[in-house]
């Protein structure tokens, strides 16, 4: 009973005969050249000339299928048991289609090279596994081809992406993540880091009440941590700006919307008041520069300019807040 209840649904690579290992192999040689033709159609549009490494690699998957099919067709026949990877234990399983479709260029290869490594594994133990010398010829130099696909996927790359395709494609990339991410999120950090310092003192210094503050900062990082991601996702659709996924931008802008404001929201959880308005005043410290740093970092803005319009603005917030709170 408790044998058959552990039982894996999935067949072991040891109970395989030849007939099924070779099936085996072919139906991994299709979905591999059906992923890699998946990446160049998801490439084709931005990076052409990777989309043409996936292809050619694809061409190479291919050959194998072919070779394999001859050699069963050979010594079992035209009928291929249908038997797949996720058939059979241990074997790394294949994302769909559909969950591949926001992949990164760096995480498709990050992902082949794994492919690839699975591969060479699979033919060196299905040669161990076989007897006859013509399968087990076709299995050991499919083997030592797997193992050169990473040679075959750089003489590739360096005959479809050269340095120059490479530094375009890589500068596509980084301009991509600065449009869909660091843009809307550096634009929902200065919101929340700045508009709610005025609430967040004028409530702090007009009720002494930490507490109190704490609430008022909490509802004010919140609220606009709402509103100001809902409208980054409503702005556009990225079709036409090519600034990528709203969902992802408004997620982006919501989320650092909301943390700009809770980091000295955060402070007034501290029950003595100027213990925690002076904790409160250096986060703003700290927040204030890390901004200008990202202005300059990604958005190329000379740093002393940044530095002063957020320096600046911000500690023309936060007096306005306190003298507010004073009134």
């Amino acid at each position: 009973m408790l044998t058959r209840f552990f039982r894996s649904s999935k067949r072991s690579f040891e109970s395989l005969s030849e007939q099924e290992i070779l099936a085996l192999g072919i139906a991994s040689e299709e979905d591999d050249a059906r992923i890699y033709l998946a990446y160049a159609d998801r490439l084709r549009r931005e990076f052409p000339a990777s989309a043409k490494v996936f292809e050619d690699m694809a061409e190479v998957e291919d050959t194998h299928r072919k070779s394999l099919i001859e050699i069963h067709r050979q010594r079992f026949g035209e009928r291929i048991p249908l038997i797949r990877r996720e058939h059979v234990q241990g074997f790394y399983e294949r994302k769909p289609d559909w969950l591949r479709a926001n992949l990164s260029l760096d995480a498709m290869r990050q992902e082949t090279e794994a492919m690839e490594e699975q591969a060479y594994r699979f033919y060196v133990e299905a040669a161990k596994r076989t007897a006859d010398a013509s399968t087990r010829e076709l299995l050991g130099d499919l083997a030592l081809a797997e193992q050169g696909h990473e040679d075959i996927a750089r003489m590739l790359g360096d005959k479809h992406t050269p340095a120059d395709v490479k530094h375009d494609e890589d500068a596509t990339v980084h301009r991509q993540f600065v449009l869909t991410y660091v843009q809307p999120g550096l634009a929902g950090l200065m919101d929340g880091s700045v508009s709610t310092l005025a609430p967040i003192f004028a409530a702090a210094f007009a009720t002494q009440d930490t507490w109190q503050t704490f609430l008022v900062g909490l509802s004010a990082s919140v609220g606009a941590g709402i509103s100001m991601g809902f409208t980054e996702a409503a702005h556009d659709d990225g079709k036409i700006s090519g600034r990528g996924s709203p969902v992802k931008r408004g997620l982006a802008c919501g989320i650092m919307t909301t943390l700009g404001g809770l980091g000295h929201a955060l402070p007034y959880l501290i029950p003595h008041f100027w213990t925690a308005t002076i904790t409160a005043a250096v986060v703003v410290f700290f927040e204030l520069w890390a901004i200008a740093f990202i202005q300059n970092r990604y958005m190329e803005t000379p740093f002393l300019r940044a530095a002063f319009q957020v320096v600046l603005g911000g500690g023309l917030v936060l007096g306005a807040g306190i003298l507010i709170g004073n009134g």
